[in-house]
């Protein structure tokens, strides 16, 4: 077996598709599958199971999966010690991040990195779902997440900000329909929901139900909200609270320009959901490439402090009503 060997029977396993394989591999699918049957006969055991929904390895196929791991890891470590002995950094770096996210501010960080840098190449994927990224050959996420103790013991976790869902709305809405003055009022307001995932968290919380505290380690209280609105797009869900639709909760980072601007007002400013600080996720490496760890500090140093925080929110429209009114 070669090295396209071994890297052909792990995309497999992490796609589950010959045809999804063929694509991480930037190859057609009869290619894939025909490689793979040579595999097979040449080895003489079958390492995937076929159906017409999934293709999974079998018991052979997944010892062989790992032992392509921990050889093709051995290639990347033999691949950056060479690279370490040139004065500049160089090599491949592959992300990944959330769509908004990465869209307005990791996006221009990762440009002024490769400036600084330019023999790094870097491979940034977007999407709404962490990825296990050692199976699919990631080597970090910047991730909004304070991870559990279980994922901080096994990855290498790194907070680079510290961020806050918050909760705003339109000038325009709190004049109809008043400013909130408890936490139990927004169950009696439009309250615009956002549904990242496709459906509840899996963690025995929905959507619409927001835990918010008062401080990072204060106590959570619960309020169950609803509204005429909601969507899978978080984007399109601000849309829709800058033009009067309701109540948002949402991200510091994302809502910061539009409460400098005064497009967006706090509402019930000393509640907060904390549970989005910003933060370099990896699979552990024994030995960590020069270049991830020059990404790794130039990140911590460009978001040190939270800079969307540097904008400072305009104070409300003096002629909001206080007090909440039931929506019509």
């Amino acid at each position: 077996m070669d090295r396209s060997d071994l890297e052909l029977v792990l995309a497999v396993q992490a796609q589950g598709s010959l045809a999804k394989a063929a694509q991480a591999l930037r190859l057609t699918p009869p290619v894939v599958t025909k490689r793979l049957a040579t595999l097979e006969t040449r080895l003489g055991v079958r390492l995937f199971q076929r159906t017409t929904r999934r293709v999974s390895p079998t018991t052979e196929g997944h010892a062989l999966c790992e032992r392509a791991r921990g050889i093709l890891q051995g290639f990347a470590e033999a691949e950056d010690e060479l690279r370490e002995q040139q004065s500049q950094p160089a090599g491949p770096i592959r992300l990944v991040s959330s769509f908004g996210f990465g869209r307005r501010w990791l996006g221009p960080a990762l440009s002024a990195f490769q400036r600084q840098h330019p023999g790094v190449q870097i491979e940034l994927q977007l999407t709404e779902q962490l990825p296990h990224l050692a199976i699919e050959g990631f080597d970090a996420a910047v991730w909004l997440w304070n991870p559990p103790a279980s994922v901080a013991a096994e990855w290498v976790v790194r907070k680079l900000a510290p961020n806050q869902r918050v909760l705003v709305a339109a000038p325009d809405y709190l004049r109809a329909h008043g400013q909130p003055e408890r936490l139990e009022d927004l169950a009696r307001h439009a309250c615009l929901v956002v549904r990242e995932n496709g459906g509840d968290t899996g963690q025995g919380q929905r959507f619409e139900q927001w835990w918010l505290a008062r401080e990072v380690q204060g106590r959570r209280s619960a309020v169950t909200v609803a509204g005429p609105l909601s969507s899978n797009s978080g984007e399109l869900v601000r849309d829709w609270c800058l033009a009067g639709h309701g109540i948002m909760l949402r991200s510091q980072w994302d809502v910061a320009q539009a409460l400098a601007q005064g497009q967006l007002v706090r509402v019930l400013p000393e509640w907060a959901m904390h549970d989005a600080d910003v933060h370099w996720i990896a699979p552990y490496r024994a030995q960590l490439p020069r270049r991830l760890r020059l990404l790794q500090d130039f990140l911590a140093e460009r978001f040190a402090g939270a800079p969307w925080n540097a904008l400072r929110p305009s104070a409300a429209p003096a002629s909001a009503p206080r007090g909440s009114r039931r929506r019509p």
